[in-house]
């Protein structure tokens, strides 16, 4: 049984180094139990090492990780974990029943395979090969191969990737689903709306550090400024910077008030307008702002 006064996951001043390249740099972090955390960074920026270190992959050149008090490695620990990555592996020459049957032999208390098949909605496709599959149908079936040992935690790197619209909506609400059931879920993506939708708390990493960390609407509050959108018929100039696309007009600013108040005062005819606070994304790229590229 899990002890809730433990941890789900845990850095306690974590580095990762790779010869001369430093991943991680004297991370601290607490994952709660029952947490949904989105953990964002650009390119380069260590998501992909911290979660390799969750899951046991690596080990850390110092500092200690640990996952429900255990260390990431050992078999009982993996055993209560489950992963969806972009580099996942299935046997091409199985069926999407027998793949969901051999995985859940790994866990010692999986799921029922009625109810795996039922979050993910591959009810009609159990007797298909996975080779055969698409890629929408390919993400349901790794996503049922991170659930079937009914984990603890769930870790999932870019769970949406290559989904339409409707398959990204019906992945998401799924997960929604098995947080709802106190699991743990870690989550990195590219997706921004997809962090926003889903977490509880966000982690910003950039260079190896730990940038921002707070609820999606702290996060978005970092940015203090507001985002304004119209539309304009005609031409005008102004001294603001603003992201113009065909008539449509957008500016990310402190001072939506006095703008609003400029433009009318020089009779330039608006419509459309909206002010809303800053997305996440505003806050993304706030918070990692940089001179030059990323180093990897």
């Amino acid at each position: 049984m899990t002890d809730p006064k433990r941890a789900a996951i845990s850095f306690n001043n974590v580095t990762k180094g790779y010869g001369p390249l430093t991943a991680l740099d004297s991370i601290d972090l607490v994952i709660p139990h029952g947490q949904a955390i989105a953990i964002l960074g650009p390119n380069g920026a260590g998501k992909t090492t911290a979660v390799s270190l969750m899951l046991g992959l690596r080990t850390p050149t110092s500092g200690e990780v640990e996952v429900l008090g255990g260390d990431p490695r050992d078999v009982r620990t993996r055993s209560t974990m489950g992963a969806m990555l972009q580099a996942s592996g299935i046997p091409a020459h199985l069926s999407v029943s027998e793949t969901i049957e051999l995985f859940r032999t790994y866990y010692p208390k999986p799921m029922n395979t009625v109810q795996v098949v039922a979050l993910c909605g591959l009810h009609e496709k159990l007797t298909t090969r996975t080779v055969a599959l698409s890629n929408g149908q390919l993400q349901r079936l790794y996503f049922a191969l991170a659930i079937c040992g009914d984990p603890t935690i769930v870790v999932l790197d870019e769970p949406t990737v290559g989904l339409d619209v409707e398959g990204r909506h019906a992945m998401l609400a799924t997960i929604d689903g098995v947080a709802k059931r106190g699991r743990t879920i870690v989550l990195t993506t590219h997706h921004l709306e997809d962090a926003d939708a889903l977490a509880d708390r966000i982690v910003v990493i950039d260079r190896g550090r730990i940038v921002a960390d707070g609820s999606p609407a702290e996060i978005k509050a970092t940015v203090g400024r507001k985002r304004m959108a119209f539309r304009c018929n005609a031409s005008f100039e102004s001294a603001e910077a603003f992201e113009r696309a065909g008539n449509s007009y957008e500016i990310l600013t402190d001072r939506p008030e006095a703008i609003l108040r400029d433009l009318l005062a020089r009779n330039v005819e608006i419509s459309n307008l909206t002010v809303t606070g800053a997305s996440l994304e505003d806050a993304f790229l706030h918070l990692t702002a940089r001179a030059g590229d990323h180093a990897a």
